[in-house]
C-alpha cells in the first residue's frame, strides 16, 4: 500500500507551484534526495537543478528562494540555500540544496 508521494516529490511541486505563483515557469532538470537523521529529527537532504527562462521574475523568484516559505505537506522545510546560479542562452539555472524533516 502507498503512502503517497515522497518528500522529493512534494518539494518539487511546492517549487513548481511556488514559481507560478511569480509567473515563473520553472523545470526540475536533476534532483537527487538523501535521507538524514539526527538524534532528534529525520529527513532528506535534496540536492536539486532548478531551470527557467531568464527574465525579471525568474531572477527575483531565484534571489528570494533561501527565504522562502515552501510548505510541504508533512514536511518542514528546514533550510534552503542556492548554492549557483548559471545565467546564459536565455536560461537562468540554479543548483539548490534543501533539507527537509518530516513533522509529527
Amino acid at each position: 500500500m502507498s503512502r503517497g508521494p515522497d518528500a522529493a516529490v512534494l518539494l518539487e511541486r511546492t517549487l513548481i507551484a511556488d514559481a507560478a505563483r511569480s509567473a515563473v515557469m520553472l523545470e526540475v532538470t536533476a534532483g537527487k534526495a538523501t535521507r538524514w537523521a539526527s538524534a532528534t529529527f529525520v529527513g532528506a537532504r535534496h540536492a536539486l537543478t532548478l531551470s527557467a527562462a531568464r527574465d525579471l521574475n525568474a531572477d527575483t523568484w531565484i534571489g528570494e528562494l533561501e527565504d522562502a516559505e515552501l510548505p510541504v505537506r508533512g514536511h518542514l522545510v528546514a533550510d534552503v540555500q542556492v548554492v549557483r546560479i548559471v545565467r546564459a542562452d536565455g536560461r537562468v539555472v540554479a543548483d539548490v540544496e534543501v533539507l527537509t524533516v518530516e513533522e509529527g
